[in-house]
């Protein structure tokens, strides 16, 4: 894995890398919107986002691209994420989205037990037939590596960080299970991303109704439709002045609380509120569903959410450019573990979802908004509509507030188990 870390790439320069994956985004939607019999057939089996997400992921794998030696992902999570964010709820219908929260809800927890209890469960099958793979003692003890990978896939960064201070995993062991980290959860994102494609057949499946997130996607294009006019370039701008004016205010205010709390509150730590990241979604998003309460939600009818779904699209590919498929092979015992661990996750959301006949939709979003946390949940949510990206935010945010103490019991359960 340290070799791959120190392999230079083809192409470093940012202002190039940033040049070819929009180029890569302009090509899959003009293809993808083509009328031309291939690109028909092949869209119908693979979807134009799980595209926009994976090319530049095999650019990485390639060599061509790095997103280790980019700052890309940093630039976009950071800049334009809440700023899609602030676009994407200025015509938020708050009411509409608050009738969604018990299946959402029900469905994230059942996300985050998954994770809880899929750990546990991957060591223990793990063991029985390779304990060498799950074993170690003191620091190298593998399963003080993986309460990280819990800590990052029920919350996030913050999440993952803490878990490392708690369990003080060995420095190697946690840089092969941080490519466990990303590798499988980036995986799984891609497998939603195809779902959604077939949501349809899997609702049938599920037997799910999904009227109420119907009725929201109805009513946000209504509302679309009777605002909806010809942008001009004025509109242009106070949306990219809105979006981007108010994530710098989002990270101004981020910046002042985060050290605040770490100085005179440290223990509030394990919810991750000393987490300046964690400020910055959580701000962007209040400011944006503040707004939707002011004439500022008029913008809608020029293209707010496009220009947010752009600044999304973007995240996608520096997203895709984190991955690299064969880090696979310099620890494959490990990965073994970390894809049954996802696979009890998602057999998990399966079951329930059947029980309760919930549509794809909170499968996606209820298990993205763990795994993926607040910088890909929307991105999963808002391939069903952009109207629906809020709804994985808000969830992620609550991962962020339980991911430590679920982490934490996860780790424990796994050192129960481990050989």
């Amino acid at each position: 894995m340290q070799q791959v870390a120190e392999q230079t790439p083809l192409i470093t320069n940012d202002a190039v890398v940033l040049g070819i994956l929009v180029l890569i985004l302009a090509f899959v939607f003009k293809t993808s919107s083509s009328k031309r019999p291939f690109f028909r057939k092949f869209y119908a089996v693979v979807p134009s986002l799980l595209l926009c997400y994976l090319i530049p992921s095999l650019l990485n794998s390639a060599g061509v691209i790095s997103g280790e030696h980019s700052a890309l992902y940093q630039m976009a999570s950071r800049y334009l994420l809440p700023a899609s964010l602030v676009l994407f709820t200025l015509s938020l219908d708050l009411k509409e989205i608050w009738k969604l929260r018990h299946k959402a809800g029900l469905m994230f927890i059942t996300g985050s037990i998954g994770i809880m209890l899929g750990g546990p469960l991957a060591v223990l099958i793990v063991s029985t037939f390779a304990p060498e793979i799950v074993g170690g003692q003191g620091p190298d003890a593998v399963w003080r590596g993986l309460s990280t990978i819990a800590g990052s896939w029920i919350g996030g960064g913050a999440n993952q960080l803490a878990m490392y201070e708690v369990f003080q995993p060995n420095p190697n062991l946690f840089s092969a299970v941080i490519a466990v980290d990303v590798i499988v959860a980036n995986v799984w994102m891609a497998v939603l991303l195809y779902g959604v494609g077939k949501s349809d057949k899997i609702d049938k499946c599920f037997k799910a109704d999904n009227a109420a997130v119907n009725h929201l996607k109805e009513k946000v294009e209504a509302y679309r439709l009777g605002i909806m006019r010809i942008p001009t370039l004025t509109d242009t701008m106070l949306i990219v002045g809105v979006g981007l004016g108010v994530t710098g205010g989002a990270h101004f205010l981020a910046d002042l609380i985060a050290p605040w709390i770490s100085t005179h509150a440290p223990s509030l730590e394990q919810f991750s509120l000393t987490s300046g990241f964690f400020w910055l979604v959580v701000l962007a998003t209040a400011f944006g569903i503040m707004l939707s309460f002011t004439q500022v939600r008029q913008l809608e009818g020029a293209g707010a959410s496009r220009i947010g779904s752009v600044f999304l699209y973007i995240l996608v590919a520096t997203i895709g450019m984190q991955m690299d498929v064969t880090a696979i092979l310099s620890n494959p015992g490990l990965f073994l573990v970390g894809f049954i661990w996802i696979t009890l996750h998602m057999l998990l959301l399966v079951i329930v979802a059947k029980l309760i006949k919930a549509p794809f939709f909170f499968l996606a979003v209820g298990s993205q908004a763990n795994v993926g946390g607040a910088a890909s949940a929307p991105i999963v949510a808002g391939a069903f509509h952009p109207a629906l990206a809020p709804v994985g935010v808000l969830l992620a945010i609550f991962g962020y507030a339980i991911g430590t103490y679920a982490a934490y019991i996860c780790g424990l359960l796994m050192q129960m188990v481990a050989p």
